[in-house]
């Protein structure tokens, strides 16, 4: 299986890259590929109908749905600006809906989540991002938020808190089942 993780974040300390690293480690099977993209490397300028009909759609943009389209699944960890999607992700989106004929995320099995340091973990975008996938072409297998990322997450051991760990690898077992699911019936 090929899993393509990456933190829906531009910052370089990054916490939600952090938590999706550390949780794609619970996916690595002998057979399975596991990349980790960094959104600053698909850094674009911010979406405009004018920027559009005057560049064209960025090759960036096209190299992002080129990693959405290799991977078999998606793990996305979700930074909370606002309430809200960080704007890296989505300009990135943003730019990736104008490509001809596709969603951004088309048929692709993912596990979303979320961190913060406060005490609702993300929950908000984690939420807006779970109702906006089926619009954008994914299907959510499972959702997951961490809060108080600094209290519950240690370097080398992920997450550290007994409640919040369980949680997290009972949604593993189950995206893993959904996977195999999946797998089974295109083969």
């Amino acid at each position: 299986m090929k899993i393509l993780a990456f933190a829906a974040s531009n910052s370089s300390q990054s916490i939600n890259k952090r938590l999706v690293s550390s949780i794609s480690k619970y996916y690595k099977e002998p057979a399975d590929i596991i990349e980790l993209i960094d959104l600053n490397d698909f850094e674009m300028p911010l979406y405009s109908h004018d920027r559009e009909v005057q560049n064209g759609i960025p090759q960036l943009a096209t190299d992002f749905a080129n990693k959405i389209d290799w991977a078999d699944f998606i793990l996305i960890s979700f930074a909370e600006h606002n309430g809200n999607y960080a704007v890296a992700y989505k300009n990135i989106i943003d730019w990736v809906s104008r490509i001809k004929g596709r969603k951004p995320f088309p048929n692709k099995p993912m596990f979303l989540i979320a961190a913060s340091n406060g005490k609702r973990g993300g929950q908000s975008v984690l939420d807006i991002a779970t109702n906006r996938m089926p619009f954008d072409g994914g299907i959510v297998l499972e959702t997951f938020s961490l809060p108080e990322f600094n209290t519950n997450f240690e370097e080398g051991k992920g997450v550290i808190n007994v409640l919040y760990r369980s949680q997290l690898e009972a949604k593993v077992r189950k995206t893993k089942r959904e996977l195999a699911k999946i797998q089974a019936e295109t083969n």
